[in-house]
Formats: structure tokens, C-alpha cells, sequence
């Protein structure tokens, strides 16, 4: 909140939307509505019985509809018109090991994904969601595939030394992020007024905001900012650093959200992420998105959910 953006990622990019939301929008359910009227059918019903039986419906259907922002590098459509992104190519292989042969993305803007969910127009969220308090309150997580520290994008050499949410206080610098960003919150935890943010769609926004002076700075995953300004002539990603929250520093993690009744898929699924890990691969899968070894996580969901 995806991207992560990381990898080689700019030449496979399509439209490179927006991060994590810090909460998913009551207001997004509209969006939702409109995307079944353009034809996505809903997903079956899910049963409380046993924990939910989806998992084994998809075994049956032999594929899985998923969630996703068109962020990259989190889970998004390449200029070929593929689905791909950290979560999406976890998700192949995850669901593979599960029986589940084929996955199918359903493309959403990040604050519709959980009601997306809950309004069972895909099975599972695959956007690098960030697991916190909040939406644990709405959905259920697998355990975090990765870790992320903030970062902003500053016009070239820095000009007003900005480098965490205090320098913005204190400088007076003219603060922007994304649509329902968790930056907002970190920002007005510094100090910062929340009705002078300047709210933006996403990170190229953000960068373009940077370069024309509208902004100082634009606040985003550190993975994002880093591949964001990569072919930029005029602003750079500073270094990444943990914001504080309750006079601490805070690290997130992102994962796959899933409805409360999946208990039985969400299980099975953090069975094989643990595989994964153990064995290296997950690591193999997300390096290609601009992830380093420092983005791995040992992290659960129940810890991100006690905040």
C-alpha cells in the first residue's frame, strides 16, 4: 500500500495505482455494485459449517477469483494484459499446492476490496493488503507475507531535509498521500493537520504533485517510492523509517485477506505460506518485485491485529 513496487517492475507495469487503504470505505460499496453491473458474477455463498467451504468448492471449480488494486508491484494487469504482482504470483503458487489450478483476477480500487469481499464478488483479497486492527475487525488474514517501513518522495537533494512525519511538522512542508492511505494517520500522529493533506490517487500522482511543486513531499511504502522515482529527473525516495504510532515505531505487514466464515481456506493457506518461507521461496517469488530480504517477515496476523 502495494506497491510494495519493487522489481524490474517498470517495464511490466500497466497503471500504477494506489497503496494500502488504511481502512476499506464504507463508501466503496458503490464502487462495488458497479463492477458486478459490468458483469463480475458473485462467488457462491459461503457455510459457517466447519469453518466455511470454499476451499473445497475451488478445488471443484478449479479456480479462485481474486481481489485485486492495480497497484503495483502488489497485484495488478501488465501492459500484456496478465495478471501479475507479489501477491497475485504468491497466489499461484499457493493455490496450486491447494489443488486450485487457475486464478482469476477481479481489478477494484483499493477501498472497495473489503466490501468486495464481503459482498462475495471474488474469494480472497490478493493485494498486499497491510493486516491492522481495523480490518481485522471485517475480515480475516493469512499471516503476513512481507514487511514494509514508509518512505517520501522529495524533490532532488531533499531541499527541506524531510525524512519522517516530524520534519514535515516542523518544517511546514506541504504534505501529500494517497486516498485512504495509513500515511494520513502516521501524519496527523506528528502533528500535522488532517484537512491540509493533500489527498492524491496514487504514487505516480504523488511523484507528479513532488515535481510540479504542489507538494514537498508525498509519503508511501518505501518499496513504492524507491521504484516510483526511479526515471524521475526531478525528485528521489529518501531512505525508509518506521513511523511512530503511540510514540513508537511501527512496521507493517501485508497479507491475504479472506471472510470470517474461511477459516478452513485461510488455515490451509498459511500452512503452505509457511513452507514457503521455511524453504526460501517465498523470497524468490517476491525479489522480482523490488523486495529485499529486509521485507521478510516472521510477523503474524494475530500480532498486526493486536496493533
Amino acid at each position: 500500500m502495494a506497491p510494495p513496487l519493487g522489481k524490474d517492475a517498470q517495464d511490466r507495469q500497466g497503471r500504477r495505482p494506489s497503496r494500502r487503504a488504511l481502512l476499506a470505505g464504507a463508501s466503496a460499496i458503490g464502487a462495488v455494485g458497479a463492477l458486478g453491473a459490468a458483469g463480475c458474477s458473485r462467488v457462491a455463498t459461503a457455510s459457517g459449517a466447519g469453518g466455511g467451504e470454499l476451499l473445497d468448492r475451488l478445488r471443484a471449480q478449479g479456480v479462485v477469483r481474486l481481489g485485486i488494486a492495480g497497484e503495483i508491484p502488489f497485484g495488478y494487469i501488465d501492459t500484456d494484459g496478465e495478471l501479475t504482482g507479489e501477491a497475485p504470483e504468491l497466489a499461484k503458487v499457493i493455490f496450486k499446492r491447494l489443488g486450485v489450478d487457475r486464478v482469476q483476477p477481479v481489478p477494484i480500487e483499493f477501498g472497495s476490496l473489503i466490501p468486495g469481499l464481503q459482498a462475495q464478488t471474488f474469494d480472497v483479497v490478493s493485494a498486499g493488503m497491510y493486516i491492522n486492527p481495523e480490518r481485522c475487525a471485517q475480515v480475516i488474514f493469512s499471516d503476513p507475507d512481507y514487511q514494509m517501513l514508509d518512505a517520501f518522495i522529495v524533490r532532488k537533494g531533499n531541499p527541506k531535509n524531510l525524512h519522517n512525519y516530524q520534519d514535515v511538522v516542523e518544517a511546514g512542508a506541504t504534505f501529500a498521500t494517497g486516498t485512504g492511505y495509513a500515511d494520513i494517520q502516521f501524519a496527523v500522529e506528528a502533528g500535522y493537520k488532517e484537512s491540509d493533506i493533500l489527498i492524491v490517487p496514487d504514487q505516480v500522482a504523488g511523484l507528479n504533485a513532488v515535481e510540479a511543486g504542489r507538494a514537498d513531499v508525498f509519503a508511501g511504502t518505501a518499496l513504492a517510492a524507491r521504484e516510483t522515482v526511479k526515471k524521475s529527473a526531478k525528485a528521489e525516495s529518501t531512505k525508509a523509517f518506521a513511523p511512530l504510532v503511540g510514540g513508537k515505531p511501527h512496521v507493517d505487514g501485508g497479507g491475504f485477506a479472506f471472510r470470517p466464515t474461511e477459516t478452513k481456506l485461510r488455515d490451509a493457506f498459511n500452512v503452505e505460506l509457511k513452507k514457503l518461507k521455511a524453504s526460501g521461496e517465498l523470497f524468490r517469488i517476491l525479489q522480482p518485485f523490488g523486495f529485499t530480504k529486509a521485507e521478510m517477515t516472521d510477523m503474524t496476523a494475530k500480532e498486526l491485529c493486536r496493533g
